[in-house]
């Protein structure tokens, strides 16, 4: 199965169980199954987690690529020799591109 077909199921179970119009017996099988599916999707994003890069521009303006990071910014400024102590001449740190 494929994460947009698990995700796209997941959400038809979440609008089922919300509709109220479901016996407690087919919303447990649907909670189960939901479950199982927010497992599934989980695992699928770890997968691509660790396979993504970000490409980001250091103080000088040099681009590097650095692992994604989940939950926090990712720091470039000590992979670089900052002699002049600037912070690059926008004042900005690092810059996302897209």
């Amino acid at each position: 199965m494929k994460f947009e077909e698990a995700l796209n199921k997941l959400e038809r179970i979440v609008d089922e169980l919300e509709s109220g119009d479901v016996s407690l017996e087919k919303s447990i099988q649907k909670f189960e199954e939901g479950m199982k599916l927010v497992q599934f999707c989980g695992l699928k994003l770890q997968e691509v987690e660790k396979k993504v890069e970000m490409i980001l521009k250091d103080k000088k303006g040099r681009l590097e690529k650095v692992p994604f990071d989940s939950g926090e910014e990712k720091d470039v400024s000590g992979s670089v020799d900052d002699e002049e102590g600037d912070n690059g001449e926008d004042g900005s740190e690092e810059e996302l591109l897209f």
